[in-house]
């Protein structure tokens, strides 16, 4: 993996410092299809993730049906129609009633798919469904449950769009870090 600031193609990528500063969210892909030793990789690091208690509760479903994928872009009104673009979605869900953690892990879960993504050279981008729907008041839960035959135990956290990046983006500007939200041993507003 390489990258620079100027050219993602340049400087050998070996820290995590590197890496969560060139993590960026994508939202175009192009059409070529994900190496399944890839998506492997991915899914690795959401079940090497850390959960609380050690449960690891969390479900994935993969998705690179194109049909599948198109319908779990339309689940809420805003926001998810970029994930027609996309070759791969990875659904993360929880069961409440098992794990009152299971938004906390599966979000540690889509983070470490997101990192290891980006090490791949492959864009990501979370999107949010827990809590969100249709201007109808069906839950973008609900209408995932139904595509992919979720069962009514498990909640739907949120959707990960992943795929070879269409678009640049420019690594985050440590100029632009909010050190100021930052407090040392007490909260201070001045």
């Amino acid at each position: 993996m390489y990258f620079c600031t100027e050219n993602v193609k340049n400087i050998d990528m070996t820290t995590f410092k590197d890496l969560a500063q060139m993590r960026r969210s994508h939202r175009k892909f192009t059409d070529q299809e994900i190496d399944a030793e890839d998506v492997r990789l991915i899914l690795r690091a959401a079940l090497m993730s850390p959960t609380s208690k050690g449960q690891r509760a969390w479900q994935f479903v993969v998705v690179d049906d194109k049909t599948d994928i198109e319908k779990l872009a339309d689940a809420k009104d805003l926001g998810s129609q970029f994930l027609k673009g996309a070759p791969l979605a990875i659904v993360v869900l929880g069961d409440p009633a098992q794990n009152d953690c299971w938004v906390e892990d599966g979000s540690i879960a889509a983070i470490s798919m997101q990192y290891q993504a980006e090490d791949l050279g492959l864009g990501s981008c979370w999107i949010q469904m827990r809590g969100r729907g249709l201007s109808d008041g069906t839950s973008a839960d609900t209408v995932i449950r139904g595509i992919l035959d979720i069962p009514e135990n498990l909640n739907v956290l949120c959707v990960l769009a992943v795929g070879h990046k269409a678009d640049e983006r420019k690594p985050q500007n440590e100029d632009k870090l909010k050190w100021e939200n930052v407090h040392i041993d007490k909260y201070r507003n001045d």
